[in-house]
């Protein structure tokens, strides 16, 4: 056997070599390796049901669309649960409509319903209108607030039990480190990989948790997914892209580091995340954590002015 066959099969040459667990895969065995750990990461996180309605939120990148097939996968054609593709229209110009084209080829195509919310439909502002305001948040701070809440808002319409989102270990080791730059320990909480139960939200899991995003980069190349080509023109004002360098950098230098630093992460999570622990915004009546939800403060800021 040749030292750089695969070494799970034996047989067929590898094409990717996992530093942090030393493993050379082939093409096969890769896709089966990473179909293997989202169900782990599925039932050890207690995410699904048997027979669950799952909202997959999907912006036609590579993360969430290796999400939407490996669920197809596993869940629909498995277990029987039922899969309703979700997107996010931000309202974007030149990147998100490039995105909505894909989404519905890509659902057509296996045969999936999909339903898309907009940012304008649900706030009465696109994006490209936030960003144009006078702000000392970056636009990453408005869409990431926003898009929470119109996911959620998508999910509750499609009648779901759960919202699959496609963060993956980077996303979740970036997360922990920017809520510990923070000094915000609070939110550790929303890392939980399988979700909480509230009666405001749907509850929100996360099944690539346990898969690097450059794994699942190789699995959509490997599909052949198409792909969204554009890069969101607002990306770099955001503090996210300090900790995903940082964390870059370490795990080529240290591998295994997003591993430590994502279950550092859980570990700080309290035991129990409960209803009692959110309030009602007393505007508009969404679960905050103070009397005024984070959505309303950035959208008054901008009345104010």
């Amino acid at each position: 056997m040749s030292a750089l066959n695969c070494t799970k099969c034996h047989e067929i040459p590898s094409i990717y070599h996992r530093p942090y667990s030393g493993e050379r895969l082939c093409p096969n065995c890769f896709k089966a390796s990473l179909k293997e750990r989202v169900q782990g990461a599925i039932n050890r996180f207690g995410m699904l049901d048997h027979w669950s309605r799952i909202a997959v939120g999907v912006s036609g990148g590579k993360d969430s669309m290796t999400l939407l097939y490996l669920l197809k996968e596993l869940e629909e054609d498995t277990h029987g649960s039922e899969l309703i593709a979700v997107t996010v229209d931000e309202g974007i110009r030149g990147y998100r409509d490039e995105a909505l084209g894909i989404v519905e080829r890509a659902c057509r195509a296996i045969g999936v319903e999909w339903r898309q919310i907009s940012f304008h439909d649900l706030f009465g502002y696109t994006m490209d209108e936030i960003a144009s305001w006078e702000r000392s948040l970056g636009a990453c701070s408005f869409c990431g607030v926003l898009r929470r809440r119109a996911l959620n808002e998508v999910a509750k319409k499609v009648n779901a039990d759960r919202l699959a989102i496609g963060h993956t270990l980077d996303d979740m080791a970036q997360s922990a480190l920017l809520n510990l730059l923070r000094g915000d320990l609070g939110k550790m909480a929303s890392l939980k990989p399988g979700g909480f139960t509230n009666p405001n939200f749907v509850r929100r899991i996360k099944p690539l948790c346990e898969v690097p995003e450059r794994e699942t980069t190789l699995y959509a190349y490997l599909q052949g997914f198409e792909l969204q080509g554009t890069t969101c023109p607002y990306a770099g004002e955001a503090m996210r892209e300090d900790a995903r360098k940082f964390l870059g950098e370490m795990e080529t230098r240290r591998p295994g580091t997003l591993f430590t630093t994502y279950n550092t992460a859980l570990k700080l999570i309290p035991e129990a995340v409960t209803v009692e622990t959110m309030k009602i915004c007393k505007k508009c009546g969404e679960p905050s954590a103070g009397a005024t939800c984070r959505v309303c403060q950035l959208l008054e800021d901008k009345k104010k002015g």
